[in-house]
Formats: structure tokens, sequence, C-alpha cells
């Protein structure tokens, strides 16, 4: 997802992190099933979990969010 200005809206985790090829699209997709069935866990938390990601790539979302002003959301679907 892209915010208006065609950056990469870094409120959505899943979409930033496959954007930047951190994730396959498939793999957001199963996070959010799995959040979906009732996982509470955050995003990020699953996906590290699962094998997807890696804490690098999380680090590197945090500091894009901060970079352009705007704080992580912590939602609990964030695809």
């Amino acid at each position: 997802m892209r915010t208006s200005n065609n950056r990469p809206d870094p409120a959505r985790i899943g979409g930033f992190l496959a954007n930047i090829g951190a994730m396959k699209r498939w793999q957001v997709d199963d996070v959010l099933v799995a959040q979906s069935e009732g996982d509470s866990r955050l995003f990020g938390e699953i996906a590290i979990a699962r094998g997807y990601i890696d804490d690098a790539a999380l680090k590197r979302y945090v500091d894009t969010c901060a970079a352009l002003g705007t704080a992580p959301t912590g939602d609990r679907k964030a695809g």
C-alpha cells in the first residue's frame, strides 16, 4: 500500500515488508490468516516466529517509520 505521495505506507507492516522483498505475499497472507483465526500476537511477532523475517527486517520497518515521522501503529492486523 502506498500513501498519497507514493511512499510505502509504514502503517501497514505486511505491505511494507512485501514491498522491500523481506516477505513474499503468501507469507503476509499466512500471518493475516493466523491473526484472523485468533492468534493475538502482533504481525511482526508471528512473522519472526514462523521464520519469515528476522530482527533486521523488523528494524528496517521501524527505522523507516521513524524517518518518515510516523510511529508504528502496533495494529494486530497489518497487511
